[in-house]
């Protein structure tokens, strides 16, 4: 089935006003995780997409062991005190005899616990006079003994494909003795902005020309992705250089364009994208962001955003990223919505979804959340100085100091 087929089958459908939810809905609808998988050792692994489960072929922890430094007993010989020393067991240095009755090892974190103990009493409690040791009354049977596999158990799977692995996982995987892992292989996207109002870094500005700043945003969002970047650079309104660049780029898993999208810029650039695939322009129910080009240019999926530096940073958060996400075959991609009170009033018409630019704070044990003041979408500086969005439903109208508002912090988005 096309993508026209594909989105225009879904339910609210309005490519002239299509709301935020339905816009993911139906970029969603067209995509499915890559297969490809390659083997990595695991301290190349961090960030990575697995691409198998990890189920253990040992216990861990590999034997019953002790949780604090103390003293190894039998619990039902408590009350036959005092209990006599009879040895030592140290991680990794097992004590080699059996307990008896009354008798007792001094044991150490991690130690295994010595054949007829089932209780380890801490040292601070203990009173001692040689090998003589007395535990004062109040013990618990089995207190501070940690079990075989009470971590990780043989044949319980731990990790499922499509986690997306952070430090933690890597110490798990390495702790069950294994080096290398299954993991998908990097998401290739080639991103490039258009324009010839755009200007290098480092030359100087002519009049009417602007620095190229989104394809240094793009680059910031995409790396935290942990995707394959291909930086194709700034092509010029120019329906040759254009198609090439197109055809160059649909070599890869996905595209990002950035400007030729809006009412008013170069109809050949939708005319271009039109004809070398199969593209969707729409205008969405939010702001910023108003106009996006969704599609696929020969087997790449085509992301067309606004040109307006904050556009493209909402668009690309907001519907991007979570495709890249889920086509990088990640279970976990949505990001989640808080709440926090409005610290000022807040403007909004209802009929659309606004993602107003806001700092998030704690006053008087609760949070709150307000503006960083001018929100134009060409206004970076509002990003710069923000730490989340304040999200505005779209049926909601104005906001009032002291009602509750959604926010999405912009710390660990990935």
């Amino acid at each position: 089935m096309s993508i026209v087929q594909t989105v225009s089958c879904l339910d609210g459908y309005d490519p002239d006003a299509l709301r935020v939810d339905k816009a993911r809905a139906a970029i969603l609808a067209c995509l499915a995780p890559i297969r490809d998988s390659e083997s990595v050792r695991i301290r190349d692994a961090l960030g990575r997409v697995l691409a198998q489960d990890i189920v253990p072929q040992i216990n861990v922890p590999a034997h019953d062991n002790s949780a604090m430094d103390g003293y190894a007993v039998r619990f039902s010989d408590l009350d036959k005190q005092p209990l006599k020393e009879i040895g030592t067991a140290l991680a990794g240095r097992p004590f080699a005899g059996k307990l008896g009755a009354g008798e007792c090892v001094r044991i150490m974190t991690g130690a295994v616990m010595p054949q007829g103990a089932d209780t380890v009493v801490i040292q601070e409690v203990v009173k001692k006079d040689g090998e003589r040791v007395t535990i004062p009354p109040g013990q618990k049977k089995a207190q501070n003994v940690r079990y075989a596999g009470e971590d990780l158990k043989v044949g319980i799977p731990v990790l499922g494909e499509g986690k997306s692995l952070k430090p933690a996982d890597i110490g798990l995987i390495a702790s069950l003795g294994i080096g290398a892992v299954k993991v998908r292989r990097r998401l290739r996207v080639a991103f490039f902005a258009t324009g010839d109002e755009l200007a290098s870094i480092g030359a100087p500005l002519k009049e009417g020309e602007v620095y190229d700043s989104n394809r240094y945003t793009l680059h910031g969002m995409l790396a935290r992705l942990g995707v394959e970047i291909i930086d194709m650079g700034v092509v010029r309104d120019d329906p040759a250089a254009l198609e090439k660049a197109f055809l160059s780029a649909s070599r890869h898993d996905v595209i990002i364009t950035t400007g030729g999208v809006s009412v008013g810029e170069a109809d050949f650039v939708k005319q271009l994208m039109a004809k070398l695939g199969e593209v969707l322009f729409w205008k969405i129910a939010m702001r910023p962001g108003r106009p996006m080009a969704f599609g696929k240019v020969g087997d790449a999926f085509l992301f067309g955003l606004p040109g307006n530096p904050v556009a493209v940073m909402v668009t690309f958060y907001e519907f991007v990223r979570d495709a890249l996400l889920f086509m990088s075959g990640r279970e976990d991609a949505a990001i989640p919505l808080l709440k926090a009170s409005a610290a000022e009033n807040l403007r909004k018409v209802p009929g659309r979804t606004e993602y107003q630019r806001g700092i998030l704070f704690r006053e008087q044990d609760q949070w709150k959340v307000r503006t960083t003041g001018q929100q134009g979408s060409g206004v970076l500086r509002s990003m710069s100085e923000a730490n989340c969005f304040i999200v505005l439903e779209h049926e909601r109208g104005a906001v009032k100091a002291g009602e509750p508002v959604s926010v999405q912090l912009f710390e660990g988005l990935a």
